[in-house]
């Protein structure tokens, strides 16, 4: 018989004399409970859930390096003129060092506008993170990938290692990603596979991201063999930002950005429950139609803090920070960098919005910084008028400010928050 073994700092307490409920020490710790901090409480048919007003800091994104072996058609450096650089060590040294009191810390992603692997200490560098005790990850075209740096990546100790492919098939992947090619690709990932297995290994998992465009959807059903061939454990989908005015028409989502999802049971949407069955075409076939009511499903998120559909941002509402290779600090990657894009056929320009460095003040200085607290209530407030659907006017034009008067940056035409762009 299977005994499930229980989390000590979760048992059941009994409440106190005056009504209030006993936390642990190390939960208090870990999750930035103090004195007069703020939470929030939830009723749901199966009990209370009770979250910190103002999320601790949990997840950093690191850029290690600007340059890029590659020239892809969905990058957002076809719409800059920022100069190309790297992290160095003594920045990237400092981060880890303030990251060592942050308790809730679990996952740090090496990902930024450029390479990782182009970064001559990216294996330094997750290894070190990796000591903090959270989860490593990597997002990398894999073209660099050769058995030195897999053998280093393995070694450091790599939970989780994200490629970038934009087609299934050699042809569609290279006219995307220029420069790439899917056969090496193929080849580096099947060199790191056979060094894991050789040297008893789990990690790193390997997955896939894939940006969808209206040219390459066509090779989405074929996602599933080339994972096979990749030894991908995961695949994550993801839509276009068109950086380009020739990818404008390229987006799969002029109907549904709005977020029009049914709220509630009716009869003009009925609640489905759905049992395991044979995934066979036939069986899907009939399902899907069942289903279908006029646009896609709704990819299955993390518990979010607000079950509205009104916008919510995944970078805050999971504590997460974003640190370019300059040390700049940045609460979300679609702030990191200054950029024109085209957000529903609409160019407009985001200007770059940054808290601190970290070379002159430590991580969580300015994650405390009242500016940025102040930043993070906002956007879980999600109090931004709804951009991406109204047809836009000259507030629109840039992320400065909107028509309710929010100061910048503003966030009424963000896609991230409206469950269009996805990232690892």
């Amino acid at each position: 018989m299977m005994v499930k073994r229980k989390d000590p700092l979760c048992e059941a307490q009994p409440t106190n004399a005056d009504g209030s409920v006993p936390i642990s020490e190390e939960l208090r710790r870990r999750w930035g409970l103090t004195t007069g901090s703020g939470v929030e409480i939830r009723e749901t048919p199966a009990g209370l859930l009770i979250s910190p007003q103002d999320p601790p800091l949990g997840r950093v994104y690191i850029e290690p390096t600007t340059a890029c072996n590659l020239s892809c058609r969905t990058c957002m450096r076809h719409s800059w003129d920022e100069p190309i650089g790297s992290m160095d060590m003594p920045t990237f040294r400092r981060l880890i060092d303030g990251l060592r009191s942050a308790p809730a810390l679990h996952r740090v992603s090496f990902w930024g506008m450029g390479e990782p692997l182009l970064h001559p200490h990216i294996a330094e560098m997750v290894s070190t993170a990796g000591g903090l005790g959270a989860e490593t990850e990597l997002i990398t075209n894999a073209m660099l990938l050769d058995k030195e740096k897999a053998e280093a990546l393995i070694e450091a100790g790599l939970n989780r290692l994200v490629v970038s492919v934009d087609g299934a098939t050699p042809a569609m992947h290279s006219s995307n990603r220029a420069g790439s090619s899917l056969e090496l690709v193929r080849s580096n990932l099947s060199a790191l596979q056979s060094l894991r297995r050789r040297k008893g290994s789990k990690n790193p998992t390997v997955g896939i991201e894939f940006v969808m465009m209206r040219s390459n959807l066509c090779e989405v059903p074929k996602l599933r063999t080339l994972a096979f061939e990749l030894g991908a454990a995961f695949i994550i989908l993801t839509n276009v930002l068109p950086y380009t005015e020739e990818l404008k028409d390229e987006i799969l989502y002029h109907c549904s950005v709005d977020g029009f999802w049914p709220r509630g049971m009716s009869a003009s949407f009925p609640g489905v429950t759905v049992p395991r069955i044979d995934a066979r075409p036939e069986n899907l076939a009939a399902i899907n139609q069942l289903l279908w009511h006029g646009y896609a499903a709704e990819p299955v998120q993390k518990m979010r803090r607000r079950s509205d559909n009104d916008g919510h941002c995944p970078f805050v509402e999971q504590g997460s920070i974003v640190v370019a290779r300059d040390g700049e600090v940045s609460p979300c990657v679609a702030l990191m960098h200054s950029y024109r894009c085209y957000v529903m056929g609409r160019e407009k320009l985001f200007k770059r919005y940054t808290l601190g460095n970290i070379r002159e003040n430590d991580i969580l200085s300015i994650w405390n910084k009242p500016e940025f607290s102040n930043f993070r209530r906002r956007v879980l407030d999600f109090d931004f008028p709804p951009c991406v659907s109204c047809g836009g006017c000259h507030f629109s034009e840039t992320n400065e400010e909107d028509c309710i008067g929010n100061p910048f940056p503003v966030c009424g035409d963000c896609l991230w928050a409206r469950n269009v762009i996805v990232c690892p």
